[in-house]
């Protein structure tokens, strides 16, 4: 088995979404299985193919309390008519005890924030697993431009785990593409502009033709924290 993982990190590059995915189940036999969604449409891509090889995979979701009301719509719409395990990962305190601790600190320190509503509750809600599947491509950032198809990852705790990004090397046309053909139902708030949706307060919609992810947090950074906080072996 080991021999099997050890293989399947070197030829991962190599291999397409379906087959990456169809090598992990066999390298795992479907136990200790995850997948991170914030419910946009590469995660949906990567559920659809999810869904075809483990029907009751855990979806983990961060329930930071702050999300666009339309994106829980989705979310719940999704969870029903696709039957999803969906974990809802929360933080240790509710958003009112949040506030009345820290103020907006979404404004005032927004490092701290998405550190206490998103980081802590999804290193703990992925302590069960060992494999992590993400939906993050190269193409988003400049942050994941050396973005490798499953990574060696050390959670706080010391726990190690297999990180997984089969669309890793996707563009958003084939994104979109596989989505329309698949008759993926589409987030509503992308056609309103939107191109990397996080809480509301701190997405905005990107100047035209600027880097997708360029409306979260004013611009001041582009990650939350969630793919940098644990750390690559």
């Amino acid at each position: 088995m080991t021999e099997t993982i050890t293989n399947l990190t070197e030829q991962a590059e190599a291999l397409s979404a379906a087959e990456l995915v169809d090598a992990v189940v066999e390298a795992s036999s479907g136990k200790d299985v995850c997948f991170t969604s914030s419910f946009q449409t590469e995660d949906m891509v990567v559920l659809h193919l999810l869904k075809q090889r483990l029907p009751d995979v855990p979806v983990i979701f961060l329930e930071t309390g702050y999300h666009f009301v339309d994106l829980i719509e989705y979310r719940d719409r999704v969870v029903r008519e696709w039957n999803l395990n969906l974990v809802n990962a929360l933080p240790q305190t509710t958003l009112a005890e949040h506030e009345a601790q820290f103020g907006l600190l979404h404004i005032i320190d927004p490092g701290q924030c998405c550190a206490i509503r998103k980081v802590e509750p999804l290193m703990r809600s992925l302590e069960p697993f060992s494999w992590w599947f993400t939906g993050l491509r190269r193409e988003q950032s400049p942050t994941r431009a050396n973005l490798k198809k499953v990574e060696d990852h050390k959670l706080p705790t010391g726990k190690m785990m297999k990180k997984v990004s089969v669309l890793a090397d996707w563009t958003w046309a084939q994104v979109d593409a596989y989505a329309t053909e698949h008759s993926i139902p589409r987030l509503s708030l992308y056609d309103r502009g939107y191109t990397s949706i996080g809480c509301e307060p701190c997405t905005k919609v990107p100047e035209a033709g600027a880097d997708p992810r360029s409306g979260r947090w004013g611009g001041a950074k582009l990650e939350c924290g969630i793919h940098t906080f644990s750390e690559k072996a």
